[in-house]
């Protein structure tokens, strides 16, 4: 099975976790939400897949260009 990583565009907090691991996502969806400066970004899925794994908890700070979760077929 191909794995896919899943990145953060910008450093903020992860606000809520939208799609655990198991969960079939299209191209787009949310996986989850980031929170900075009082506003919600999504982390979107960069293909269609199922969720094998999110690396994160809510709360958490993140960074730009850092693995936040992975996909696969």
């Amino acid at each position: 099975m191909a794995e896919s990583p899943v990145k953060a565009e910008i450093t903020a907090a992860v606000w809520k976790i939208e799609a655990g691991p198991g969960t079939r996502v299209a191209e787009g969806d949310a996986i989850l939400l980031l929170e900075s400066m009082k506003m919600e970004i999504p982390v979107a899925a960069p293909r269609s897949g199922r969720v094998k794994a999110v690396l994160v908890a809510e709360g958490d700070l993140v960074e730009e260009g850092q693995v936040v979760a992975t996909l696969e077929d």
